[in-house]
């Protein structure tokens, strides 16, 4: 069996280090090999000196070549800044390994790409959405196409989930993540465990929280755990935990239930929480802390301005608005 080559055992040495000191996802992780690869196929596709890791192959010439490759592929700017941003990191690590005595990609493509202003629901919106589980499973059982059981039980989770991502401000991650031994059902705090397994407080008002209650009573009375059984929160109907696939699976019918346009994603519930908090009064940092940002840059693409916010503001400090 060969032995594997430098190139290879340098890129297993980083996928391990991201993974365990840097907690990274395994999605980011695959992405980063993804990307890594890519570069190595570039390097070598001559077949000479191929998989050993130097200033050679690691060039800042190979780097610049690789960005005319991309270039050439017509990715999109945030594709081509991704892969930029993996290498870098890979190279930054050969660096400290001392495998490399540069980071050739440092320095290039470090253009920012402008940032789309994220989507959002209004509040009347968020709460059609929060409303649509309970409608679109009624409607369901009345044409029998699940179980009554099935149908009751399915209504109460997902409006939990829809809920308490809103409520606390949640990725899809974060909220499939929950324990039910994290949350303190007196308070309505819990714990979450966010990017990078960094821990942060989450708050669940009272709407989220009667959804809670309501769901772990159905729950318990389908047989897959009791309202104070530890583990995972959001189940399946096997018992299993919820996945994040699977909530973005059926959150595309409870967007048509509710009459909300199709490209949202569960996402948008996280972005509707920061806006509507800030349009709401408040303060930035505040909300930094409660999505979990490391950097206050991150939470400021939320302080876009609707165009409701913008007249009523108007209407309210000009001197001739009425």
């Amino acid at each position: 069996m060969a032995e594997p080559s430098q190139f290879a055992v340098c890129l297993q040495g980083f996928l391990k280090f991201m993974q365990a000191e840097k907690g990274a996802s395994h999605h980011t992780v695959a992405a980063y090999r993804r990307d890594i690869l890519q570069f190595g196929r570039l390097i070598w596709e001559d077949g000479a000196r191929e998989g050993v890791v130097d200033g050679d192959s690691f060039s800042v010439a190979k780097a610049r070549e690789f960005l005319g490759v991309l270039d050439e592929q017509g990715l999109e700017r945030s594709s081509v800044l991704r892969k930029v941003s993996s290498l870098r990191s890979f190279c930054r690590f050969l660096v400290r390994e001392e495998v490399l005595g540069r980071n050739p990609f440092v320095g290039l493509a470090r253009g920012r790409q402008a940032r789309p202003l994220p989507k959002f629901c209004s509040v009347d919106g968020v709460g059609q959405l929060l409303g649509a589980p309970e409608t679109y499973w009624a409607r369901a059982a009345a044409a029998d196409v699940p179980h009554l059981g099935e149908a009751r039980f399915a209504a109460a989770r997902d409006t939990a989930v829809l809920e308490v991502i809103y409520s606390a401000g949640l990725r899809i991650s974060e909220a499939v993540g929950l324990n039910l031994e994290d949350i303190d059902q007196v308070s309505g705090s819990f714990k979450v465990r966010g990017k990078g397994r960094k821990e942060r407080v989450g708050m669940l008002g009272p709407p989220a929280q009667r959804a809670l209650r309501a769901y772990l009573v159905e729950r318990e009375r389908v047989g897959l755990g009791g309202r104070r059984q530890r583990g995972a929160l959001f189940v399946n109907q096997e018992g299993g935990r919820l996945t994040a696939r699977s909530v973005q699976r059926w959150f595309k019918a409870y967007l048509a239930e509710a009459g909300l346009p199709a490209e949202l994603s569960p996402h948008a519930l996280r972005h509707s929480f920061a806006t509507h908090l800030l349009e709401a009064g408040a303060d930035l940092r505040t909300v930094q802390e409660l999505l979990g940002h490391a950097n206050l840059s991150t939470t400021q693409i939320y302080t876009h301005i609707t165009p409701e916010r913008l007249l009523a503001v108007y209407e309210r400090a000009h001197p001739r608005a009425r």
